[in-house]
C-alpha cells in the first residue's frame, strides 16, 4: 500500500503540493486527475523517489522512496508522459533494465509487443511517438511490478491503439498490483477505473471507489434540465448532469462531468 501524509513540496518559491495526505491500495486501477500545475507529475516522481521533500511522509509497504533502496526500486515502475527512450533496442533495453527487476517475463514483453505489432529489435528511436508509447509500456508490464505509475499513457496513440491499451492494463490487474493512471484524456480510461481521485493544490478534492461515486450519484442525459442537479452541462444531445442518487440506480460515471463538477464547488 502506498500511503501518503501531510505531504508538501516547492519548487525554489513555487509551492505545488500543500499537505496533501492519502492512500492507494493494491488491486485497484486509480485515475488521478487534476488541473494543470496541480502537482500530479510531481506527485509520481515523489512516490518513485527521483525527489524528495521534508515536509511529510510516504511510506510504500515499509520503504521511503527518498532512500532509494533496491527492495523499494524493484517493486515500482514509472513512466513519465516525454519518455523518449535511449538510442538501444527494445529487447536491450528490457534486458538491461531487467537486471532491477526479479519478476521480469520475456515471453510476456514478447507476446505484448506482438500485439502493438512492434519488433523488438526496433530502437526506440527510430519509433513514432506512438510506438514509443506502447513499447515503453510493454515492457513497464513485463517487469511485473507491484507499482505502475502511468503520466498520460494515451497521449499519441491512436483510436486501434487506445484500446489495446485498455486490454493490456486490464489483463496486466491482480489483487497484488496497484495502477495509478494520471491522465486528462479520462474517455480514454474512464472504463478501466476502479478509483478516482482529484488532486488540487492544496487539497484532495476526492478520492472515491467508482463504487462509491456510482452509489452517490446519477449521471444522465435529458431533453431537458432536471430541476433537482447538482450540475449541468447543456450539450448538441440535450443536457448532460449529475443529481443525487437517492433511487439506488445505478449510471455510467461520466468522470469529465464529475471532474467539472468537484471542481466547481471548490
Amino acid at each position: 500500500m502506498i500511503e501518503v501524509k501531510d505531504l508538501s513540496f516547492a519548487y525554489s518559491n513555487a509551492k505545488v503540493l500543500d499537505n496533501i495526505s492519502t492512500t492507494f491500495a493494491q488491486g485497484r486501477i486509480y485515475g488521478l486527475l487534476g488541473a494543470n500545475g496541480v502537482g500530479k507529475s510531481t506527485l509520481f516522481k515523489l512516490l518513485c523517489g527521483l525527489l524528495t521533500t521534508k515536509c511529510g511522509e510516504i511510506n510504500i509497504d515499509g520503504y521511503s522512496p527518498a532512500d532509494r533502496m533496491p527492495g523499494f526500486l524493484s517493486r515500482i515502475f514509472y513512466i513519465p508522459e516525454d519518455f523518449e527512450g535511449p538510442d538501444v533496442s527494445i529487447k536491450n533495453y528490457a534486458s538491461g533494465v531487467s537486471a532491477f527487476y526479479p519478476k521480469y517475463d520475456e515471453s510476456l514483453l514478447n507476446s505484448l509487443l506482438n500485439d502493438f505489432n512492434i519488433d523488438i529489435n526496433r530502437k526506440f528511436t527510430s519509433l513514432s511517438l506512438g510506438q514509443r508509447k506502447r513499447a515503453i509500456l510493454c515492457v513497464a508490464l513485463a517487469m511485473n511490478t507491484e507499482y505502475l505509475l502511468l503520466d498520460e499513457p494515451t497521449n499519441g496513440l491512436d483510436i486501434p491503439a487506445k484500446a489495446e491499451f485498455r486490454k493490456m492494463v486490464a489483463k496486466a490487474m491482480d489483487d497484488n498490483r496497484t495502477i495509478i493512471i494520471s491522465t486528462h484524456q479520462v474517455k480514454d480510461v474512464e472504463n478501466l477505473l476502479d478509483h478516482i481521485m482529484i488532486l488540487d493544490k492544496r487539497c484532495v478534492l476526492l478520492d472515491k471507489s467508482v463504487a462509491d461515486i456510482q452509489s452517490e450519484y446519477v449521471f444522465e442525459v435529458t431533453m431537458y434540465r432536471p430541476e433537482d442537479a447538482l450540475y449541468y452541462e447543456e450539450g448538441l444531445g440535450g443536457y448532460c448532469s449529475i443529481s443525487k442518487n437517492t433511487a439506488g440506480e445505478e449510471s455510467r460515471i461520466n468522470i469529465e462531468l464529475l471532474f467539472n463538477y468537484i471542481n466547481s464547488k471548490k
